[in-house]
């Protein structure tokens, strides 16, 4: 007996155990699907949601600044629409980490952790594809147009918990999802017929040899017919079922299409859609590159916080802006700014995050954190967190190695509503 307690010593080992497993449970989270935007090469912080209309002429650049409808906030002169929706908003403005290479940036973000040899982490999407799965018969995690990177990938985990990648970008004429319509001669009850034998067939080799691979094809394969046998989840992916007035708000261009197909699809019932728009990596002209880019994102994220808002989907749907790292203090000598991880800002809306809200701050020069740094690990805790996921709850890695999803973050409290 453990003294005073009346409990076995096996009886208290088991009490613990329930009530760790019951601390990495999954919570109610108020956020129930995420968009990602990823906008990738990394954007420049200062001609975006961070500009520094005092800092000379050398560190704030040419562009100029416009003032948000959240007193004393000002974003830079091309998301004048979007600094009308800023008060929907939380902007962090003090992101760091320390990896300047496209890749192991990339990494971070979409994973939360540092780049190593020795592990291949999963994406965000793919974690919760593993926590959650599927709703509505579709798939939980889905790239627009296609998977950008292969850290977006599902890393360590099974391969069933890969993202669903449309082949094709939406804002093509003729937009056709890959392989989700029956091929031509193919009817219903054909199809019903390919799928009896394909399963004969895949059980077969299920009793014969167990491994990860025809674990994810039978799932991939599940995942496949569920699209393809409900009109529901089909039309999921149908832009022409807008009307179109709204196609024209959100533009009919790569944004607009990429944002308003997201927006159905969180609808519908996917769990995470990232969806990546343009290519930041301005080291030369970067005036006329955001002139350039920015005004189709501009158009159509302002319209997508609306556009949830007004139908009930913003307080459940976490929106998130995030890029690689930001780009260097001072315009270099080709008019264009370097890569620079030491601070960058970050865009969040709905799903439980604050509204109207700037998150810490950079120095004058915009060249670090003066405060509250926010990390990876923290911001990727954060999200999770607004999702009902315990960050440092443990999956299993190849050789039944338990790994944290997120390794040594903490919710920022102040983020939340």
């Amino acid at each position: 007996m453990i003294a005073g307690a009346g409990l076995t010593l096996p009886q208290l080992l088991q009490s613990e155990a329930r009530a760790e497993l019951k601390q990495y449970q999954n919570f109610e989270g108020k956020a129930k699907s995420i968009i990602h935007i990823f906008l990738p090469g990394g954007m420049a912080h200062q001609e975006s949601f961070d500009p520094k209309p005092y800092a000379p002429i050398e560190y704030r650049g040419e562009m100029r600044q416009v003032q948000t409808n959240v007193d004393g906030v000002l974003f830079g002169e091309t998301l004048a629409k979007t600094s009308q929706v800023a008060n929907r908003m939380t902007i962090i403005r003090s992101m760091t980490h320390g990896e300047a290479a496209h890749e192991r940036g990339t990494h971070n973000m979409f994973t939360g952790y540092r780049p190593s040899p020795a592990l291949q982490f999963p994406s965000i999407g793919s974690v919760i594809s593993h926590e959650f799965g599927s709703r509505n018969n579709l798939p939980p995690y889905v790239c627009v147009p296609s998977m950008p990177t292969e850290f977006a990938g599902s890393g360590y985990l099974s391969s069933a918990f890969a993202p669903f990648s449309l082949g094709s970008d939406p804002a093509d004429g003729g937009f056709r999802v890959r392989d989700l319509n029956l091929p031509n001669g193919v009817d219903e009850s054909r199809f019903a017929t390919r799928r009896s034998a394909l399963e004969a067939v895949n059980a077969h080799f299920t009793t014969k040899e167990k491994s990860d691979k025809i674990t994810a094809m039978n799932s991939f394969y599940e995942s496949a017919y569920s699209l393809i046998s409900s009109p529901q989840a089909r039309e999921a992916f149908n832009l022409e079922a807008e009307p179109a007035a709204l196609r024209d708000e959100y533009g009919r261009n790569t944004a607009g299409a990429r944002m308003l197909l997201a927006r159905r699809l969180v609808e519908a019932g996917v769990r995470l859609v990232n969806l990546t728009y343009g290519g930041w990596d301005m080291h030369d002209q970067i005036v006329a590159g955001f002139r350039n880019q920015m005004p189709q994102f501009d158009q159509a994220f302002s319209r997508l916080i609306l556009d949830l808002e007004q139908r009930g989907l913003l307080d459940s749907t976490l929106v998130m802006v995030s890029s690689e790292f930001g780009r260097t203090p001072k315009i270099n000598g080709t008019a264009g700014r370097d890569h620079w991880p030491k601070v960058f800002s970050v865009g969040l809306a709905g799903g439980g995050i604050k509204k109207g809200f700037v998150y810490g701050t950079s120095n004058t020069t915009a060249s670090e954190p003066d405060e509250n740094p926010v990390t990876v690990e923290n911001l990727f805790t954060t999200v999770y967190h607004c999702l009902g996921i315990v960050a440092d709850k443990e999956l299993m890695a190849p050789g039944d190695r338990p790994i944290e999803i997120v390794d040594g973050g903490d919710v920022i409290q102040d983020l939340l509503a």
